[in-house]
């Protein structure tokens, strides 16, 4: 059987149809689609918010994903599972993160693809910059603040 699981990290965009369509699966009755957009922004002290860069430690991160992936088939019944982020600058309006999950039923899509996004931004090494007009801020998890300045 082949992999059921579609993970990438990668420089180009990201494609949401992509995702939607290595997800769909006869035995799926509902498909939940996560993205995670670059939106407009401003900081008091560093000005507007011109894009994102990403940095990732991809082989840590491919093992970490399935590893939550694991995890994730262990409480939901996944038919299958597309986690694609984005490296380099991520322009805003353009996604940084697709999840999409298929499920026999939507409820269990939702819960899933709810928990692997949460997930993935607290384990996956996968580090943001944000790139101010007056300066940058890194980050590893949005919800606990910068890592560096």
């Amino acid at each position: 059987m082949p992999d059921p699981d579609w993970i990438l990290l990668t420089e180009s965009p990201l494609d949401p149809a992509a995702a939607i369509a290595c997800v769909t699966d006869p035995a799926a009755g509902g498909i939940d689609l996560f993205l995670g957009i670059t939106r407009a922004a401003a900081d008091p002290a560093k000005g507007d918010l011109l894009a994102l860069d990403y940095d990732a430690y991809p082989e840590m991160a491919h093992t970490q994903i399935r590893a939550m992936l694991a995890q994730a088939r262990a409480r939901w019944p996944i038919c299958k599972c597309a986690i694609l982020h984005r490296t380099g600058r991520v322009a805003i309006g353009q996604a940084s993160v697709i999840i999409a999950v298929s499920c026999p039923h939507r409820g269990e899509a939702f819960d899933a693809c709810r928990y692997l996004i949460d997930t993935l931004k607290s384990m996956a090494p996968i580090w943001k910059n944000d790139i101010f007009t007056q300066g940058t801020a890194w980050h590893h998890d949005p919800q606990r603040g910068p890592v560096t300045q």
